[in-house]
C-alpha cells in the first residue's frame, strides 16, 4: 500500500490498532496450547466421523468406548467434534429407551458429533472417573473437557436440543473433513501484505489481503481465523470506551451488549468480553438469547479452543442453556 493511498489510518489511529492487536495476541494462553497440542494433532490425523461408517468402525458417528480407547475415542475425537457420552448397561431400562434414540441422532447428525457408548459394568474406572451417580448418564466433551450432562431418560425433544445446542455452541456444525496442511500457510507469500497491513495498522488493507486469499481458497489454513481476527479489531476499533457505558445504560440492548463485548475482547479483556455476553444469555429467552449466543461462539473462534478460558466461558454457556 502506498503512503497516500487514501482511507490510510492516522499514526495515532495505526498505533491504537497496533496496541490492540498486540493486546489480543497476549491474550491467548501458549502453554496450554502446547500442553493439548499433541491431542489435537492426533485428533487431526484420524479420519473425520461419518454418519456412513459402520458402527464401531473408525470414524464412526457412534462407536464403544472401552477405558482403553476412551483416550482416542473421547478425549482426541473431542478435538474434531464434540462427543456425547451415554453410560449405560445391561439391566437398565431406562437406558434402553435413551440409547437408541441417542444413536438415531448421531446418524441425523451426518458427523457433526460422536456417541460414544460406555458399558459402565464394564467400564468401571470410567464410571467412577466420570463421577457417574446413576444411568442413564450422559456427557458431553469438548476440546478434552466436559461441558454439559443430563442424567436419566429424556424425550426424543429433548434429547435433540441437547445435541442441537452443543453443536451450535461448539462447532456450528461444520463437519470436519480432509483438512488442507497447516503447514502450508506458514510459509504463504499472500500473508506478507496482510501482515504488513496489521504492522502498520491498516486493519482495512489487511481485511482485504486476507479476504483476497480466500476467495482463490477458501479452505486456506490461516486466513480464515486471521480474517475474524482483523474483523473483531475493527469492530472493537469502531466501537470505542463508549461502548461500555453505553452498554451498561441499556443492559437489555443485545447490540450494545456485543459491541461493548468486542471492544473487551479487542483490549484483551477476554473473560469480561465473555461474561458480558454470557449473562445477556442468561437473562434473555428467544431471539435475543440466540444473538447473544451466536456471537458468543463467534468471540471463542476468535480467541481458539486451545485457550483454556474458551473452555471455561464454553461451560458456563451450556450450563445457561440447559
Amino acid at each position: 500500500m502506498q503512503p497516500n493511498r487514501p482511507g490510510r489510518p492516522d499514526p495515532r489511529a495505526a498505533a491504537q490498532q497496533a496496541q490492540m492487536a498486540a493486546a489480543m495476541a497476549g491474550a491467548v494462553d501458549l502453554a496450554a496450547v502446547k500442553a493439548r497440542s499433541e491431542a489435537a494433532a492426533r485428533a487431526q490425523a484420524a479420519p473425520p466421523p461419518s454418519a456412513s461408517a459402520p458402527a464401531g468402525a473408525p470414524g464412526a458417528a457412534v462407536v464403544d468406548v472401552t477405558e482403553a480407547t476412551f483416550q482416542a475415542e473421547v478425549l482426541d475425537r473431542s478435538f474434531q467434534v464434540p462427543v456425547v457420552l451415554d453410560l449405560w448397561a445391561e439391566w437398565c431400562g431406562p437406558c434402553k429407551q435413551l440409547s437408541p434414540v441417542l444413536e438415531r441422532l448421531a446418524a441425523e447428525g451426518g458427523g457433526s458429533w460422536v456417541l460414544a457408548k460406555v458399558d459402565v459394568d464394564a467400564n468401571p474406572a470410567l464410571a467412577q472417573g466420570l463421577r457417574v451417580q446413576g444411568i442413564p448418564a450422559v456427557k458431553a466433551v469438548w476440546q478434552g473437557q466436559l461441558v454439559a450432562e443430563f442424567s436419566g431418560a429424556i424425550p426424543e425433544e429433548q434429547a435433540r436440543q441437547f445435541v442441537d445446542e452443543l453443536v451450535r455452541a461448539t462447532t456450528g456444525g461444520v463437519v470436519p473433513g480432509a483438512e488442507p496442511d497447516a503447514a502450508g500457510g506458514e510459509e504463504d507469500p499472500r500473508l506478507d501484505a496482510a501482515e504488513a497491513a496489521l504492522e502498520r495498522g491498516d486493519l482495512a488493507g489487511a481485511e482485504a489481503a486476507y479476504r483476497a486469499i480466500l476467495d482463490a481458497e477458501p479452505d486456506h489454513p490461516v486466513a480464515g481465523l486471521a480474517l475474524r481476527q482483523v474483523q473483531l479489531f475493527r469492530r472493537a476499533d469502531e466501537a470505542g470506551p463508549d461502548a461500555l457505558a453505553t452498554a451498561d445504560a441499556a443492559p437489555d440492548d443485545v447490540a450494545a451488549q456485543t459491541r461493548a463485548a468486542d471492544f473487551l475482547l479487542g483490549t484483551g479483556n477476554v473473560e469480561a468480553a465473555f461474561d458480558r455476553l454470557l449473562d445477556v444469555v442468561r437473562r434473555t429467552s428467544g431471539e435475543d438469547r440466540d444473538r447473544a449466543r451466536t456471537h458468543l461462539v463467534e468471540l471463542f473462534a476468535v480467541v481458539g479452543d486451545e485457550d483454556p478460558r474458551v473452555g471455561a466461558a464454553r461451560r458456563q454457556l451450556m450450563a445457561a442453556l440447559f
